[in-house]
Parts: structure tokens; sequence; C-alpha cells
């Protein structure tokens, strides 16, 4: 059996027990309606806004947007293969990659400038028309119509050669002489 403490089982100890309770009772619950009804829609913006964010991060992403993307990248294992068309992992991970960032709602020029800035340039199959990228476009032109205007300066000069000029009559003694020395026959 279990002995109570003689100061526990006094009247007195109970009501001073039953008085802080009640103190602390009143402290705990809200002193005014108001507080009530700002704790009311606290509750509400906090679960309406949890409820947006689930609703905005389970938004799909367009397929044809990620093939776009991707299809603009190098894959980084096959070099001569686009994101998009290459079979490796590290393509299936990039097109994942592009998928998350454009589902948190970036824009595809922002998802290509993520991967530039991992990667440099040479992520881009297609290099930017500016700077000394532009070598990469004008040059193969250029060297295209250098190359066609050597072709047509050939063929004028070949096309304007004099033609064999007119043989000149032979001095008909000198004819004669010719054939005797074919001949064998005698000499002058």
């Amino acid at each position: 059996m279990i002995r109570i403490h003689s100061a526990l089982a006094s009247p007195p100890f109970y009501s001073a027990l039953a008085s802080r309770l009640r103190h602390s009772a009143r402290i705990a619950t809200p002193a005014a309606p108001r507080q009530r009804l700002v704790s009311k829609i606290l509750t509400v913006l906090a679960v309406s806004a949890a409820l947006t964010g689930i609703a905005g991060a389970a938004a799909p992403v367009d397929e044809r947007v990620v093939h776009d993307v991707a299809a603009q990248l190098r894959c980084v294992v096959c070099q001569n293969l686009s994101v998009a068309d290459s079979p490796s992992e590290t393509a299936n991970q990039m097109r994942q990659i592009i998928r998350e960032r454009l589902a948190a709602g970036e824009s595809p020029e922002q998802v290509r400038a993520y991967f530039v800035q991992k990667y440099g340039q040479w992520i881009l199959l297609s290099p930017p028309k500016e700077g000394f990228n532009l070598l990469v476009w004008v040059v193969p032109f250029a060297a295209l119509g250098a190359g066609l205007v050597l072709v047509a300066v050939v063929l004028r000069r070949w096309s304007r050669r004099p033609t064999a000029a007119p043989s000149t009559p032979v001095d008909p003694a000198m004819r004669e002489r010719i054939r005797r020395e074919m001949s064998g026959g005698p000499r002058p």
C-alpha cells in the first residue's frame, strides 16, 4: 500500500493546487474573441497556402517543351547527339532536370542558361550568333562564296584561251628540202 505524505493529504494543499490550475487555465485561453478570429484566419491562410503549393508542384509539364529544350542541348556522353536523342543515362538525368526546372516555373531560356552556366557554350548544339561564335556561322558561307568566285575566274580564263594560230604557209623550197631529207636522198 502507498502512503501519501501528510502535506499532500491536507485540504489546504488541494485548494492551493486547484487555485493554481484555474489560474493557468485562464492564461491558456484567448482573452478576446478578436484573437480567436485572427488565429482562425491565420489557420485558413496556412492551409490554403499549403494546398496551393501542392497544386502548383503537381502541375504537369508539356513534354513537347521538354523535348524542344533537350533537342537544343548536346549530350555530354554521346557528343554528336542531342539530349533528346541520346539513349545514355546522363541524357536521361538531364531531361529530368529540364522537366523539374520547367515544372518549377522556369522558362525554356532559363533552363538553357542553367546548362550553359554549368557546362559552358559547348553544351549548345547551335552556338549563339554573336561574338566569336559568329565565325562558326559566317566562315562556311564565306568559304563557299570564295570557292564559287575562284571557279568562275578559272572557267572564264579557260574559255578565253586563244585558238591555235593558223599555220604560216611553208616555202615550197623548204618543203622540197624536208622531203629529200626524210627520204634519205642527196643533200645539197
